[in-house]
Parts: structure tokens; sequence; C-alpha cells
């Protein structure tokens, strides 16, 4: 179990951080972007309905070094150590874009999506399971974006969410197309359609106006529950409602419009209610919140777990009638059953991180994406909280990293949880510089998994690197969560100021040789940070907001504010305005790096221009990057290593040539 440790406890421990030794030289940073560039990534992790195969997909880089492939591979969880075998629809020896595995009910077949006809375009197909094994065969011919996959319990149909004709992929972090003509907003029509397992026949079964984000059977495969919203599919998550629809007729028919968001629509085994997570979230696909439940046939939603110290992540019920959730936990994750009588209790918890957890139909097996602070991704299966490895692809990939420690400090009267990452390898009787990350959100947490970007390239260059989890984050509850609505970068910026002086108190840290950097929210919490405080002695701002008021009428996802906000700002302009760096620019003396990609729609250009030219109008050194045919995410390597060689080299620049303090906060907040 994590030990948590407070900043008094810390100053105990301070001594005992590796290395006494001297420090060697550090790697070359682009010996340590090609090792992180050889990490084997994954996706899916789907155990089999009786626990006993375990398919997963492993991402396959193109030849330009992006993940742009990938291939299926399932493993016999009872012939222990025998190679994985791969499933594909075609094999002629070419690399496949092969993703989304999905077992059937009786657990004999698999599907999976493949482009293994054409390039780019997926298909369904359907293989036999282990151990009978076999060719796949092709089960559709449709044009368009195909994804999450999902059996009907009867077997007889696969349900996936479809975007008919379309070749742009979906979602906000995907670079938008350039506007040219007559601008009209894109409303998009990702459906839920069927394929019949027999024939290959498909139709689309949910509204032509309704934009569906995840789905669900029902028991008695003749119903699907739906997260929904009418319109842009980019922009209304934050409307999304809870509908049932009729999947012979294609009725919907809204069972809640929650106040909030919700997302994971699960139906219990009876069919007689669906459960879904409700919160405040900032990016669909981050989940944090409650677990409620709505009667199917209409009714009362009932919040199941009011006043829970965590956020529920991910929900599944058992045939008990209990639900099992996954939850973040201060810094850590944990799974938890709700059983009939609402009462919660912990099956494990730990400073591990689990993605695209997966549980059998049957016994307590379960395998998910596992990673830690310590070891790289892998997949791994078994009873929950006793996993076992079944990958071994980055066994040989040791962290660019020292000790990463748990602690908590007090901000008005309640407890923050942050990480503290220690350099790679330093000498404790110096104190070395810091970089403060803020994660971006604000709805998300920064937890004990890989690192990865420039949390990883960091401690490798000497810095310690501190990922504090604010109010506005999730692992405390949907209170804490709420804690930043109407009010960014006042409570939770001085959750990470006192974060950063219970660190300061505790660690071999130079105050004067203090950084911040961040990527979306983490990059307007760097602006606002250098307009509020010239504690940091240098900055880089990524796809951050310089300025509310603008940033709402540019941006494509405009519906996310009203959450954080209460109202557009047309209708209360003060309250965004208070929140804006560019309300108090002219306090800013810190260096900052802007960085933006130039297709983002979720923080555009801009925002970054502005920011950029604030700072030289006020003679303050400055520099802004921009990257072609970036979106939000980053998809092009080179374009991800140029970004993080230039967020170290800055960092250098102004942390690494001034003369090492004594430990004291030397400056304070502007007046």
């Amino acid at each position: 179990m994590k030990k948590t440790l407070s900043a008094a406890t810390l100053v105990l421990c301070a001594l005992t951080l590796p290395l006494l030794a001297a420090p060697r030289k550090p790697p070359s940073v682009d010996s340590v972007l090609s090792a992180l560039h050889d990490v084997q990534e994954w996706d899916a992790a789907q155990i089999s309905p009786d626990g006993k195969s375990v398919a997963w997909v492993r991402k396959i880089r193109n030849r330009s070094g992006a993940w742009k492939l990938a291939t299926v591979e399932i493993a016999d969880l009872s012939s222990p150590g025998a190679p994985p075998r791969r499933i594909s629809g075609a094999n002629d020896g070419r690399a496949r874009d092969e993703h989304g595995p999905a077992w059937s009910p009786d657990g004999k077949r698999i599907a999976f999506l493949s482009d293994a006809a054409k390039d780019g375009q997926m298909q369904i197909w359907i293989a036999p399971a282990p151990p009978a094994g076999g060719a796949a065969r092709r089960l559709t011919h449709v044009s368009g974006q195909l994804s999450d996959l999902r059996w009907s319990p009867d077997g007889r149909s696969i349900a996936f969410l479809f975007v008919e004709g379309s070749t742009q992929e979906t979602g906000a972090l995907t670079a938008y197309k350039p506007d040219s003509g007559v601008v009209q907003e894109t409303i998009d029509e990702q459906r839920i359609a069927v394929a019949d397992v027999a024939t290959g026949r498909v139709r689309s079964v949910s509204p032509a106006n309704l934009y569906v984000y995840d789905y669900d059977w029902s028991p008695d495969s003749k119903r699907f529950a739906a997260e929904a919203a009418e319109g842009s599919g980019t922009n209304n998550y934050w409307i999304a409602r809870l509908d049932v629809v009729d999947v012979a007729s294609g009725e919907a028919k809204t069972l809640w419009k929650p106040p909030l968001q919700l997302a994971c629509p699960r139906f219990s085994p009876d069919g007689s209610k669906i459960a879904v997570i409700h919160g405040i979230m900032s990016d669909e696909g981050s989940t944090g919140g409650d677990i409620w439940v709505v009667p199917a046939a209409g009714g009362e939603p009932q919040n199941r777990t009011p006043g829970m110290k965590a956020s529920a992540s991910e929900i599944f019920w058992r045939s008990t009638g209990e639900i099992l959730f996954c939850e973040y936990v201060e810094g850590d994750e944990a799974i938890a059953t709700l059983d009939t009588s609402d009462k919660i209790a912990t099956l494990w918890r730990g400073p591990m991180a689990l993605k695209k957890l997966s549980v059998a139909k049957q016994g307590v097996a379960s395998a998910a994406i596992r990673s830690s602070f310590r070891e790289a991704p892998e997949i791994a299966a078994g009873e929950i909280g006793s996993w076992k490895a079944l990958t071994k692809s980055n066994a040989s990939v040791r962290p660019f990293w020292g000790e990463a420690r748990s602690l908590t400090w007090t901000s008005d009267g309640q407890s923050v949880q942050g990480w503290l990452l220690a350099p790679l390898d330093f000498d404790p009787s110096q104190k070395s510089p810091m970089i403060v990350v803020p994660h971006g959100g604000p709805s998300g947490v920064a937890n004990p998994g890989w690192p990865n970007r420039w949390n990883a390239l960091l401690p490798s260059q000497g810095y310690f690197v501190f990922l504090p989890n604010p109010r506005g984050s999730y692992g405390q509850g949907e209170a804490f969560t709420l804690g930043n609505v109407k009010d960014f970068g006042y409570g939770d910026f001085r959750d990470i100021e006192r974060g950063v002086d219970a660190v300061l108190a505790s660690s071999p840290i130079d105050a004067r040789r203090l950084g911040i950097c961040g990527w979306s929210y983490g990059g307007y919490m760097t602006m606002w940070a250098v307009t509020q405080t010239n504690r940091y002695a240098a900055a880089v701002a990524g796809a951050g907001i310089m300025s509310w008021q603008s940033y709402y009428g540019q941006n494509r996802i405009d519906q996310w504010l009203i959450p954080f906000f209460g109202a557009s700002v047309y209708d209360d302009p003060d309250v965004y305005a208070k929140s804006s760096p560019v309300t108090f620019i002219k306090k800013v003396k810190t260096p900052t790096l802007v960085l933006h990609g130039d297709r983002d729609s979720e923080v555009p250009t801009p925002q970054g221009y502005e920011f950029w030219h604030a700072l030289k109008t006020l003679h303050v050194p400055t520099e802004l990057v921009i990257y072609e045919n970036e979106g939000h995410g980053f998809r092009d390597p080179k374009h991800e290593i140029d970004r993080d060689r230039r967020l170290v080299g800055w960092f250098d620049q102004y942390l690494k040539g001034r003369e090492a303090g004594n430990g004291k906060r030397e400056t304070e907040a502007f007046r």
C-alpha cells in the first residue's frame, strides 16, 4: 500500500532520496526521447466471458513513427507461457489497423475492426475464439467511421457506433478541417447501427438527429441505453441526456436530462435500471463522478453514492445486482463494489493506473492495461488485485526518473494531494530546480501511471516534477471536483501554490529555480500563474487560454463552458473576465514559451498568439511555436519531439543558469 506523506513527514524522508553519491551527467534529451518512443503502447484488454482468455490490441508505429496501426492478439490463460495468437482480417504479412475486440456472449467468437479490405476503412470481422481458432470472415461492407463494437446478449447481432460516409476521425482532439466558404456548424450523426451476424445486413437504429457517445444493450436485446445529444457531437457532449432506444423501431425516449454530465450508461442484469456516472466533466471520455441509477421505464434518478470521497470512472453490473466500479481516490486508483443497500466495499487500491479494465461475466477474473511510476504499461489479468502480466514487451524499460512520492497538504481547510517525481540522479545535499505541471481538464487527475511527454523527460534532466491535484480534480468526491466552478484560477491556484510551499519546506529544491508548464487547462494555469506571482523563473504554456471572453467565441466546444461559468459570456461577462490572464497581463515578468497546434478546435491558436503578442509588447522574453496540421492532441512524432526539446531547452536556459538559492521563497504573489 502507498504511504501518504505530509509535508512534515517529507522532511524526514528528504535524506533518503537517491542518490548520496555525486550525480552523473544526465542522459541526452534525444536519447531519452528515443527510449520513450520505443515503449510499447496498448489499446484494449478484453477478457472473455468465462475469464479464460484475453484479447488485447498492440499498437504499431507507421513509417513516420506515429501510432497509426494496431494488431489484435489473444492469449489463452489456461496455457501460461504460450505465445499469444494474432487474429487478422488478412494474413498477407502487411501491417493492418485492427482493434476494438469484442467477445460473443458465449465466448466462442470474437469480433474486431480491421481495414484489411481497404486501407483506412474499418469493417467488422469475426473470428473463432481459442482453442478452436481459424480464419476470420468479413461481416460488413460499409463506408464511414465505426467504433465501440458490442454483441447483443442473444448473440445474433453486433452493434457499433457509426458515422456513415465520414472520413474525419471523431472527437475534439483531432485537427479540425479548415473552414472555407459559408461557415456552418457541423452536424454529426454518430448513430447506433446493428449488423446481423448471420447475413451481415447493417441498419442504423438510433434517430438521425442524435449523436450517441456511449451505449449499452438491454439484457433482452430489445433496447439500448444511450448517452446522446442533438446537433454537433464535438460540441454538445456537455448537454447529453440519457435515452432509451427501441432496437426494432429506432424510437428514442428520454429518461433523464441531467444537470451536469453523464457517462457509462449500463443496464442492470434484470433490465429494470440503468446506472450512469454523473458529475461535472470537462472532456468527453475523461470520466469522474457519483454513481446514479435511473429506472429504465422512467422515474426519479437516484444518487447511490452521495458524499463519496472518490470519483467513479467506470461501472460494471454484476449478476447479484451489485455494481463493480473503478474510482480515483486522492491520487490512487481503486476498484470497489456498491451493493444493493448502497454499502461500498473496496476490493483493491494502489499507486497504479488501470486502463481499459474488463471483467468476466463468470467468476472474478479481470484484465487491464497496467502501469505505475516504476513499471511501463503491460497487459495483465487475474483476480482483482492479484493481476499477473501477460505481456513483457516493456520488461527492459527503466524509468528516467527517481522515486515518486504522494504528499498531502492543507489549503482553505481541505486536504489536497499531489505527486512529486524526483530527478533520475541528483545530489540531495544540493538544491535542484523543480517544474510544476498542472494537469489538463480541469476535471482530471494526475494519477500514478507511467509518465509520458515532459513528465518523463524533465526528471531525466535533473528536474523535480510536481504534479498537483487541486480542487476541480477527480479523487476526493464530487464537491471537490465542483470546487472551481465560477472560480477558475483562484481556489485551484491557491491549492497549487500551497502545495509548492509544502514541497519547498520538505525537499531539496531551490525556490529561485522554479518553473511551471502545462497543456490545455494546464496551459491556462501556466498563463494564469505568471500573471499572479513572480515566483516562477520560467514557464511553458501549451494550448492555453489567455482570454475566456474571446475564447468563448473562437472555440468549437463552447457548451463546455456553461457548467463551469454558470452562463454564457454574453450573459455574465464579468465571471469570464475575472479568471482571464489578459485581465492581469501587465504584471507578467516570467519568460514564457508558447506552444500551439494550428488546427486546434478545443483551444484555437488565437489564444496563443494573443498571449505571445502581449508579452512581446511588455518586453517579456517569449517565443511562439505553431505546429502545422496539429489539433489539441499532437499526432506527428516530429512535432512531439521538437516540442519536448524546446520545452527542456527553455527551462535549461532560464533555470539552470541561475545561481542556486537557499531554498527560501524569495518572491511573493502580486499585491
